[in-house]
């Protein structure tokens, strides 16, 4: 009967060492799965971390965009106001360049008439001037008449 049980134990004995190992490895498997663990478990930390700064950097730069399109937008607007306003001042300037162009046609035209009566004036003038001389010499000569005749 010893023998039966000294065989036993050795059999226990045998598994309890086969289990040990096993036992042993297992735990050799759960370190390095732990430590990978870990270490993925870190990674995701800086990846999160990461991808959060990223994010509020992109939420900045949104911001200051949007600042900036907001900033242009009333640029625009003003620049699209002084626009029209000039456009609005171009057209009263063209009306104005318009009726004063009308008003140096119509001074040319006068000017052209009154040259040209002056010229006429100029004309008379002369037949006048040659009459009145020969009026003169006829006037002299019967005033010498007259004289003689007394």
């Amino acid at each position: 009967r010893l023998t039966g049980q000294q065989q036993e134990i050795n059999s226990l004995m045998q598994r309890k060492s086969a289990v040990d190992e096993e036992n042993t490895r297992l735990k050799n498997e759960f370190g390095n799965l732990n430590r990978k663990f870990k270490d993925k478990s870190q990674e995701l930390k800086d990846t999160e971390e990461c991808a959060r700064k990223k994010e509020e950097q992109n939420r900045l730069v949104i911001k200051n965009l949007e600042e900036e399109n907001k900033g242009l937008n009333i640029c625009c607007a003003d620049l699209l106001s002084d626009l029209e306003k000039l456009r609005k001042q171009e057209a009263q300037w063209k009306r104005e360049k318009s009726g004063i162009d009308a008003r140096i046609k119509n001074l040319e035209t006068d000017l052209a008439e009154t040259r040209q009566q002056i010229k006429s004036l100029h004309s008379i003038c002369s037949n006048l001037s040659s009459q009145v001389a020969v009026e003169q010499e006829e006037l002299l000569q019967k005033n010498c008449d007259v004289v003689r005749a007394k």
